[in-house]
This record gives structure tokens, C-alpha cells and sequence, in this order.
């Protein structure tokens, strides 16, 4: 039993290892997924911003050249021809700068416009009063320009998320330099750089909408995955049911063909034994028979010796008949039957007997069943069987009730009968063994009844159920036709 117990939980295990890859795989899977969206919403949202920055980055550079332009040829032309050279302290030269530029990047995305010295790092000129005069705020870009290279630094502040509603916005400025350049009609003469100058855009908006648009393509990433896991499970589920049920019914087999094993064996030895007895028991019988005969003739008073003789190689015949039906395979004569015509059947034959016991019968039957394809002879002796299982249960009278109806189509059609009997019950330790050879809770008997009973069902590929408790009696349920075992 350890052993059978081992290879049935062996079984088990390895019906259900292909599934737990499946389970491995698809978890495995989902996750690969999410971290493949998240990748792709970060690759996204860095390629929109890399865009919105070179072709800001581009309008700022075409912004500073046109401003540097007329800067020089409004500005600097005519402050040097009026006034000999260029001084941004006075007033004058201030005031018809600042209109210059504010009047060049009118309508334009700037927001502030600052010019530097080329001699040193200070600020000339800038929109925003307050920055004028301070030294060391170009950096590296400054050198840059210097040199003659534009150049561009996204300057951010606040949280990255700050397109969230609860979350303080982000600020985003682009600032981009480039050479302050005097402008000669000579083509071979170099540039000249007087200055540079850094023009200021605000991205805040930009950037917000790109962190939205992140956001965006997270969230619907992260409802597409949670989409994804719930069929995943719905699937898995399913299949695990499946595969569990598939694995029970496996098991279920493999002990059924363990059990028919066994059993073949034990039919062919009865069978062989039976055979053996029969003949003997007969001979026995006739001979008892023909001596209480005589005894009545020769010795008055004592031919009960030959009734006891001929009564009980009755008894061990009708035990003998019992083995070779146990041990008989069973062949089904299949016709259309109807199930109601042999439970009525059965009961009128036991009607004495229940009159003898004090046993009332309940039938509850339902009359609109179609016929089934049955064994009648067959169907009718494990009907008989059960019957006087129950009626031996009720020693002191009862209510044997017998039913019938059909199967819902949902749970697999067929027809289901029950035998309810009012009598002692079954203990539940009992209950798993009496459907097994020999098994037998009476002090005389085989244990072949039910065993027979089992055999003729599964022979007509249905099922029998039980449901017992000490005290309250028994329910044999009977369930045969299409799908019975569904």
C-alpha cells in the first residue's frame, strides 16, 4: 500500500510538472513583457525629447543669427558712427539696444535674451534686468561660442513628474549660445567675434507633455499587461483544471485496471474453485434427497437429517451460482429499456417481503424518461441487489423510496436512479470498501453483492454513488446513459 501510495503521488507530480512549466513560462513571459513596455515607453519618450531639443537647439541657432544681425547692423553700426564706440552703460545705447531685441524676437518662443563681452566673462546686455553685470554665468557653453561652435544645455528644475496633478510642475529652459559675429563685406577677411549670445527658451510645456505622453504610454502598457495576466490566469486556470482532472482520471484508470488486474485473477480462480464444488454439491444434494426418503421408510423422525443436508447444499449452491457470476465476464444483450418499467419490476417481486418486514415503499418516479440502451436482466439483478441491501438494513421497518429522473445536460445527460432506504446506515470507513470482493458487514454472506452490483454498472460505462450516515439510513445512486461518467 506505501508502495501504490508512492507511485500515486509520483503520478501526480509528473502530470503536473508540464503544467508548472506553463505556469513558469507564462509568469515568465509577463514579466519579460512589462519590462519590455517599460524599455519602450523610456525609448519613446527620450527619442520625442531628443527631438523636441535638436529642433529647438535648430530655431534658437536661426533666432540668434537673425538677431545677431540686426543687432550688429541697427545697433552697433550706428552707435559707433554717432558715437564713436560702444558704451551699454549710458542710457541711450541701452535703451536703442534693448528695443532692437525686443522688437527682432517679438511673437518668437524666447524668453530672454542675454549677450556677453568677449573680453571676459561678464554680462553686457540682458531682458531680464537683474542679470546685468554678473560674471561667470556663460561656462562652458560661453567658451564654446567663443571659439566659434554653438552650443546647447538643457537646464531643469523641480520633479521629473511634475505633469503629475498633486506633484509641483517641472521647469525646462534651453539655452543656446552662439558667436556675437561682426559682419564684413570682405569674404576673405575672418569673422570677428564681438560677443556671444545666449538666447533662452522655455520647454516647460514641451517636456511636460512628453513626461505626459510617458505616462500615458506606461499606464496603458501596464492595463495591456494586466489585461494580458487576468486571460493569462483565466488560461492557466482553465488548463490547470483540465490537466488536474485529466491526471485524476488518469489515476482513476490506472487503479481501475490495478483493481481489474486483481480481480481477473481472483474471478479465474473462483471460477475454477466453483466449478470444482458445484458438481460434488449437486451429487451431495440428490443423494440427501434419496436418504431422507428412505429414512422416512426406515427410521420415522429422523429425515429432518436429510432436510438439513439437502437445505444447506442449497445454500452452498446458491453461494457457488454467486461466485461464477462474480467471476463470469459480464456480455451486455443491449436494447431500448425503460429504467421505470424495471424499478416497478423489482419492487413487485419484493412486495412480500416488504409486507414481511413492515417496509412501506415510496416511488417517485419520472414518467417523460426516454428509453436507454440497458442490459435488462442485468439492470434488474442490481437493482434486486441494492433493494435487499436495504430492506436487510431495515430489520425493524422503514420507507424504501425509490427514484428517478434525469441527468441536466450541463453535467452530462443521462438518468440517475436512487434507492433511500430509512435503515442503520454505513459507517464511513465502511463506506470506501463495499464495493470490494468479500467485503461484508452481515454475519452471513459473500460480500459479492455489491461488488456484482459495481461490476454491471461499470459494464454499462455508468456510475454508482453512495451517500450514508449511522442512523439515517442510505441513498444508492444509480447513474446510466449517455456521458454517465462525464
Amino acid at each position: 500500500m506505501v508502495v501504490e501510495g508512492k507511485q500515486a503521488e509520483g503520478s501526480k507530480l509528473a502530470a503536473l510538472k508540464p503544467f508548472r512549466l506553463v505556469k513558469f513560462f507564462s509568469f515568465s513571459s509577463l514579466a519579460v513583457f512589462l519590462a519590455f513596455a517599460l524599455v519602450l515607453s523610456l525609448l519613446i519618450s527620450d527619442y520625442a525629447k531628443r527631438t523636441l531639443l535638436e529642433r529647438s537647439e535648430a530655431y534658437a541657432l536661426v533666432v540668434t543669427e537673425n538677431l545677431s544681425h540686426q543687432v550688429f547692423q541697427q545697433f552697433v553700426v550706428p552707435t559707433v558712427l554717432h558715437y564713436g564706440k560702444i558704451a551699454l552703460r549710458t542710457p541711450e545705447q541701452h535703451q536703442l539696444l534693448d528695443a532692437v531685441v525686443r522688437n527682432t524676437t517679438y511673437g518668437m518662443r524666447i524668453q530672454t535674451v542675454t549677450i556677453y563681452d568677449s573680453r571676459e566673462n561678464i554680462i553686457s546686455y540682458s531682458t531680464d534686468s537683474e542679470k546685468i553685470g554678473q560674471r561667470d554665468a556663460g561656462g562652458r557653453e560661453y567658451r564654446n561660442a567663443l571659439a566659434g561652435e554653438s552650443a546647447s544645455r538643457l537646464v531643469t528644475e523641480g520633479e521629473p513628474w511634475g505633469a503629475l496633478p498633486w506633484v509641483t510642475p517641472a521647469t525646462s529652459q534651453l539655452h543656446t549660445f552662439i558667436p556675437f559675429i561682426q559682419y564684413t563685406p570682405m569674404e576673405d577677411k575672418p569673422d570677428i567675434i564681438m560677443g556671444v549670445i545666449e538666447v533662452v527658451q522655455d520647454l516647460s510645456e514641451d517636456m511636460e507633455a512628453i513626461a505626459r505622453f510617458q505616462g500615458a504610454v506606461i499606464l496603458i502598457s501596464m492595463l495591456m499587461m494586466a489585461a494580458l495576466f487576468i486571460v493569462l490566469r483565466i488560461i492557466v486556470g482553465r488548463a490547470e483544471r483540465i490537466m488536474e482532472a485529466r491526471a485524476e482520471e488518469r489515476r482513476r484508470l490506472e487503479q481501475q485496471l490495478h483493481d481489474s488486474e486483481k480481480l481477473a485473477t481472483l474471478g479465474r480462480m473462483v471460477a475454477s474453485v466453483s466449478h470444482e464444488i458445484k458438481n460434488p454439491l449437486g451429487i451431495i444434494r440428490s443423494t440427501a434427497a434419496i436418504l431422507g426418503k428412505r429414512v422416512r421408510k426406515e427410521a420415522p423422525g429422523n429425515e429432518h437429517l436429510a432436510e438439513i443436508i439437502v437445505s444447506e447444499t442449497g445454500r452452498l449452491d446458491g453461494i457457488v451460482r454467486e461466485f461464477l457470476d462474480f467471476a463470469r465476464p459480464q456480455t451486455l444483450n443491449r436494447a431500448p429499456e425503460s429504467i421505470n418499467e424495471i424499478i416497478r419490476q423489482a419492487l413487485e417481486f419484493l412486495a412480500p417481503e416488504l409486507r414481511n418486514r413492515g417496509i412501506t415503499a415510496s416511488l417517485e418516479l419520472t414518467e417523460s424518461l426516454p428509453t436507454l440502451q440497458l442490459d435488462r436482466e442485468q439492470i434488474y439483478r442490481a437493482l434486486l441487489n441494492i433493494i435487499l441491501n436495504a430492506v436487510q438494513a431495515m430489520a425493524d421497518g422503514g420507507t424504501l423510496t425509490l427514484r428517478s429522473r434525469r441527468l441536466h445536460k450541463m453535467i452530462g445527460g443521462g438518468q440517475v436512479v436512487e434507492i433511500v432506504d430509512t435503515g442503520e446506515g454505513i459507517r464511513e470507513e465502511e463506506r470506501e470498501q463495499i464495493f470490494s470482493p468479500f467485503h461484508t458487514g452481515k454475519h452471513r454472506g459473500t460480500g459479492l453483492g455489491l461488488a456484482i452490483v459495481k461490476n454491471i454498472i461499470d459494464a454499462h460505462r455508468g456510475r454508482i454513488e453512495v451517500e450514508s450516515e449511522p442512523g439515517s439510513g442510505s441513498c444508492f445512486r444509480l447513474i446510466l446513459g449517455k456521458h454517465a461518467r462525464g
